[in-house]
């Protein structure tokens, strides 16, 4: 940070925004373009991470005995991948929105959209490596002590384990 309270990047910098359903993670998106490209763009890349869990791996017997888990696990698969899709495509209109409010052709938002499958914690974080990101953003759920003791907290491990600065993006309700 500097000695204004903001934080420096260097030209050029490559950003990933954790995203998900979430409100949180709007909020936190929103947070990130106001305060790094309504300054300064031109150059600079905003990477969209969604990461989408694994299929399942169990069978499942239907009343007559007869396996079905191919027809689940694609199932649940389809709607992930569109439950995915759904969700960057919500994120890269607001990137596109944000950028279009701006009306500066010189600041131009360069956009990436990356979908990811596995663990949200460990795949964001191997992600921000391989991308080469020099921010990691994501928005906070807001989980009190006990249910992040259950839960775990995705932001929480990104915090301790990513390769770069992670900044999170506290919720309103915080």
């Amino acid at each position: 940070m500097d000695m204004d309270g903001e934080v420096a990047l260097p030209e050029g910098r490559r950003i990933l925004v954790a995203v998900d359903e979430s409100d949180e993670s709007v909020q936190a998106l929103r947070w990130c373009l106001a305060t790094f490209f309504a300054a300064r763009g031109a150059g600079d890349t905003i990477i969209l991470l969604y990461v989408r869990p694994a299929p399942p791996t169990y069978s499942v017997l239907d009343a007559s005995g007869y396996l079905f888990a191919d027809e689940v696990t694609s199932a649940i698969d389809r709607y992930s991948r569109e439950v995915a899709d759904a969700v960057v495509e919500k994120a890269h209109k607001l990137c596109t929105l944000y950028s279009k409010e701006m009306g500066d052709d010189d600041h131009e938002m360069k956009v990436e959209v990356k979908v990811a499958v596995g663990d949200a914690r460990s795949v964001i974080c191997q992600m921000a490596d391989k991308l080469g990101a020099g921010l990691l953003v994501m928005g906070s759920h807001g989980y009190g002590f006990f249910k992040r003791a259950l839960l775990g907290s995705v932001s929480d491990y990104c915090l301790r384990n990513a390769s770069c600065p992670v900044l999170i993006v506290k919720s309103q309700h915080e």
